[in-house]
């Protein structure tokens, strides 16, 4: 047997632990306080211990490097639960579900998604591939604003703890979200009535839910304790007021 397959798989897994070194770099320059203002190419090659151009060959270039790295925390937030979202026939749970998704993923390594998103006010590499995330929740909201049609959900509740994805759940029995989609207005929890019918189309619906599952939002809300059902407890009263501006 030839050995050129033996020495081809040997230099992939060389190449796969140099890709693995540097977005390890890239996340601890981000996570480190006084580091992620230099966040550099440069200094990604310095704290992985390779040279510039490895780098470059690695991720074509440095917003190359960006994607990779925001791909590596969606693997570790376990973005891929999204399928779930997207697979519940029920619309207002699916959006429930998308809240819970969103929330543990923002909590899976705050200090480096606080500071991406710090610094993708100041480079436009780093502002490109943040802004298009962004986008790509705000089509995903979207598509689930679309599915409620000309009528608003009923309540719903889950069965019980853990029943979104990622334990993100709460006691057995609790309503999510209050009664809504009466063609007089949306009833809230508590009894609050709001007016219906007020013109506003679902761009506006979409704009407030972006809001709602934001990283700055659940970084505020999360606090010191990032308690991740705290924060999901906290957004999904506020669903119906959301999507009572159609």
């Amino acid at each position: 047997m030839s050995p050129r397959p033996y020495r081809m798989g040997q230099r992939q897994a060389i190449v796969d632990e140099t890709r693995e070194r540097i977005l390890a770099a890239a996340r601890a320059l981000l996570a480190d306080p006084s580091g992620y203002k230099s966040f550099t190419v440069d200094a990604v090659a310095q704290a992985a211990d390779v040279a510039r151009p490895t780098v470059y060959y690695q991720f074509g270039s440095k917003r190359g490097l960006i994607e990779a790295l925001c791909d590596d925390l969606a693997a570790a937030g376990r973005m891929d639960d999204m399928a779930t979202v997207f697979s519940e026939p029920d619309p207002l749970v699916s959006l429930e579900r998308l809240v819970a998704v969103f929330a543990r993923f923002w909590a899976s390594d705050r200090p480096v998604t606080r500071r991406l998103r710090a610094l993708a006010a100041l480079d436009p590499d780093i502002g490109q591939v943040i802004s298009a995330r962004d986008e790509r929740r705000r089509e995903a909201l979207g598509v689930l604003v679309g599915r409620f049609g000309a009528a608003l959900p009923g309540s719903a509740a889950l069965p019980g703890s853990g029943a979104l994805p990622g334990g993100a759940g709460l006691p057995e029995g609790t309503a999510l979200s209050g009664p809504v989609g009466q063609p007089g207005g949306t009833a809230l929890p508590g009894g609050t009535e709001l007016p219906g019918g007020t013109g506003r189309d679902t761009a506006a619906v979409v704009d407030v839910l972006q809001a709602l599952t934001s990283f700055e939002t659940f970084d505020v809300i999360a606090g010191a304790e990032g308690d991740v059902d705290y924060v999901v407890r906290a957004i999904l009263p506020l669903l119906p007021a959301a999507l009572a501006l159609t």
